[in-house]
């Protein structure tokens, strides 16, 4: 999504540039490639992509060179033949690929929305609203200004995909939180909480690429008929069975000292 953002912002800067719209609509493009591409650079960084600092350092310094070579050789070339002729169709290209490049970038929060029944989730509404107010104003000042038809498709589809995110989870809302049945809908939620542990416990830990080892507590196997089972080695300690009785200790003892007795008579 960000990577799309990213290779928008080239043609979108070369279209408007060339075309001599308003300076705020000229710097808008500029700014916007800016600050996906440190969107994008934070989405290489962190989990799950985490590639090394010096890899993207060299992507995103890639993306940056051929930004400044397209928009540095082609815009001035533009400029002057917009001049002459102001419907040439060379510029129109780069105005329908930014066109096609931004409204794929807000296509993969739709397949999200989809798996969860219009409920939006990992977006940030502040952003999404500032970014959509912004196209709304873009789309009337180029509307007031030099009615640029191609300009106002574009601010068109952007401000269109992102109200429809607003709208689906308005319509989720509704339908599961504000007039629905809370006991399903409290079942629903922690069924989606339990799926999202059970995906979170599926990563098994790793000690230096080594899946970490469970230690299982052994068994304990209780006394049976005076032995012992030892946990440890499994060998049975058994009690010594041929200590005798007391009793039959008395009995000897009596019987020897009653011998002993007649004896001495």
């Amino acid at each position: 999504m960000m990577l799309l953002w990213v290779a928008c912002g080239i043609p979108f800067g070369i279209y408007f540039i060339s075309t001599d719209a308003s300076i705020p609509v000229q710097v808008q493009p500029e700014v916007f490639f800016i600050f996906s591409s440190i969107s994008w650079a934070q989405c290489l960084y962190y989990p799950p992509v985490k590639l090394p600092k010096r890899k993207i350092a060299l992507q995103v310094g890639l993306m940056y060179a051929l930004a400044i070579g397209l928009q540095g050789g082609l815009i001035p070339y533009f400029k002057k033949n917009y001049k002459d002729d102001p419907g040439n169709w060379r510029i129109l290209i780069f105005g329908i690929l930014a066109s096609i490049l931004l409204a794929l970038g807000l296509l993969p929060p739709y397949f999200e929305l989809f798996k969860r029944q219009g409920r939006v989730v990992g977006i940030n509404f502040v952003f999404l609203a500032v970014d959509c107010s912004g196209a709304l104003f873009s789309m009337f000042s180029v509307i007031f200004g030099n009615m640029d038809i191609m300009g106002i498709v574009l601010y068109t589809i952007c401000a269109a995909l992102e109200i429809g995110i607003f709208t689906s989870h308005l319509i989720w809302c509704m339908r599961f939180k504000w007039f629905g049945n809370a006991v399903k809908n409290k079942l629903m939620f922690e069924q989606e909480d339990s799926d999202e542990k059970t995906i979170q416990n599926e990563n098994v830990p790793q000690l230096d690429g080594h899946e970490a080892n469970v230690v299982e507590p052994l068994p304990v196997v209780e006394n049976l008929n005076g032995l012992e089972q030892s946990p440890i080695n499994g060998k049975e300690n058994s009690k010594d069975n041929n200590t005798p009785n007391s009793t039959s200790i008395i009995e000897r003892t009596k019987k020897i000292s009653d011998i002993s007795s007649n004896d001495m008579i």
